[in-house]
């Protein structure tokens, strides 16, 4: 682990932006395929083969495909046309940005295919995707707006006490 600095963090360069981003992808494509290809063949090849197991993998494997193909997206480079880098595209790595949230529902999504193969119970773990986006829509969307609403309510009041306040003050000054 490298030493920790104090102070500011230094900021990354396009070129180190771009192969910090090839290497997650390649994490990430490598995590998924070697999650996915065993819970197949041990799902077909060992276990019992019902209707609720195909219908799971093939959700598990629109969900792997589609966060990775949006992390392609987000970190697609832009060259000119000497060659030349020209956008590096997002940082895959940056903390707090959407694509460390599209890496958690990777990590997720590859559990689950591997704890199903326990017991097809564990596909309810999937369901913590959409209960931690909505908890995210909560927070940062419904829950300020709804307080912005009621702060707007009540400033008249607060308002009308500093104005009552005010014209006091200058009574007694005159």
């Amino acid at each position: 682990m490298a030493p920790q600095q104090k102070g500011k963090q230094g900021t990354k360069g396009a070129k180190q932006i771009v192969e910090e981003n090839k290497t997650t992808l390649a994490f990430y494509r490598n995590m998924s395929i070697g999650c996915a290809v065993p819970a197949i063949l041990l799902n077909f090849l060992v276990f019992e083969f019902t209707k609720l197991t195909v219908f799971m993998l093939i959700i598990s494997m629109l969900i792997l495909g589609a966060a990775y193909q949006f992390m392609v997206f987000m970190s697609r480079a832009k060259y000119t046309e000497s060659g030349a880098l020209q956008d590096s595209g997002n940082d895959l790595n940056m903390e707090g940005g959407i694509a460390e949230n599209v890496k958690d529902l990777i990590i997720l999504t590859s559990g689950t295919l591997l704890l199903a193969l326990i017991s097809n119970y564990f596909w309810l773990v999937l369901l913590l995707a959409p209960v931690r986006a909505l908890w995210m829509l909560w927070g940062s969307v419904i829950q300020p707006w709804l307080a912005q609403r009621n702060a707007n309510e009540q400033e008249p009041e607060v308002d009308e006490k500093k104005q009552k306040k005010m014209e006091r003050k200058m009574r007694r000054m005159r």
